[in-house]
């Protein structure tokens, strides 16, 4: 059964608003995927802020016209799948590179954090990167560091002062005895 026009626009719109807020996105070929493992790949996308649509290709490339994946529109051909991150800009690629490992029928055209396109032989290195809390707790343990040292370096004195002093204590005590 076909869309009606308003249909149509208010998919468009829908797909527009959420590129525009989304900070990186993909497109992938799931031509061949059963419909669980979809399923599997949406239930995944849910939980970790992915918001994927499915939409026909010229409704795709209008709503993506005016946004930073406008870059996408060479890619929109055949069964393509898209993926926002919302929150987290490793999220999308994550996902994908994630998926692309258990199914060999999908197959990731195009990856974009901003105007352009990436080369995709940098997916997996956008989806090993830290999440953005990963990120922050391992610039705090850095900033840590150096306080941490110095604590115990300034523990350390008393600490050697009173080892010599047991020890010249010691060292008395022997030849007194």
């Amino acid at each position: 059964m076909p869309m009606r026009i308003e249909d149509k626009k208010e998919a468009v719109e829908e797909l527009n608003k959420i590129a525009s807020e989304a900070t990186s996105a993909i497109a992938a070929d799931y031509h061949g995927t059963s419909v669980s493992e979809l399923t599997k790949l949406r239930e995944e996308a849910r939980n970790s802020s992915v918001h994927l649509k499915v939409i026909r290709n010229t409704l795709a490339k209008k709503a993506l016209n005016d946004t930073k994946f406008s870059c996408f529109e060479d890619l929109l051909v055949g069964p393509t799948i898209l993926a926002f991150s919302l929150d987290d800009p490793t999220n999308a690629p994550k996902l994908a590179n994630n998926f692309t490992k258990l199914n060999s029928n999908f197959k990731v055209k195009g990856l974009s954090m901003g105007e352009s396109l990436l080369d995709l032989g940098r997916l997996a290195d956008i989806a090993n990167l830290p999440t953005k809390e990963e990120a922050i707790a391992q610039f705090l343990g850095l900033l840590n560091a150096p306080v941490s040292k110095l604590v115990s370096l300034v523990n350390e004195i008393p600490t050697k002062l009173t080892r010599t002093i047991l020890a010249v204590k010691q060292a008395k005590e022997e030849q007194n005895s």
